[in-house]
């Protein structure tokens, strides 16, 4: 019962820090915005902040996944990934475990997910 109240207090605030922080985010990332970026990882969040369980949830996959597959032009994955690059460290995502998550969710990318990734040389 507590988990699940964690849960919800996360979700809420980071809810909260979406409306309130100014991220770009309003900005249209072609046909994906930032917000709607990172509104499809919020189910990862737990397990991007290094929370138990140790694996993502079936939500946080098909996020993932919905996000990999609309991210299907290069300008489109570029700026996704500046969007997310941006916000990791202020929701305190764990490098090693953003690392995981395509191979945890299945996703095949062709460059890895690094905090030193330059987001202007994906292709």
């Amino acid at each position: 019962m507590a988990s699940q109240k964690t849960v919800a207090a996360v979700i809420l605030v980071v809810c909260m820090l979406l409306m309130t922080t100014r991220l770009d985010a309003i900005v249209q990332i072609d046909d994906v915005s930032c917000s709607e970026a990172i509104s499809s990882l919020l189910p990862c969040l737990v397990f991007l902040k290094g929370s138990l369980p140790p694996t993502p949830s079936v939500e946080c996959c098909t996020g993932a996944t919905n996000l990999f597959n609309k991210a299907n032009t290069t300008p489109i994955k570029r700026s996704v990934c500046q969007c997310l690059k941006d916000v990791s460290t202020k929701f305190a995502v764990k490098p090693d475990r953003a690392a995981q998550l395509p191979q945890l969710c299945h996703i095949q990318l062709s460059f890895p997910i690094s905090s030193s990734i330059d987001c202007t040389k994906i292709q």
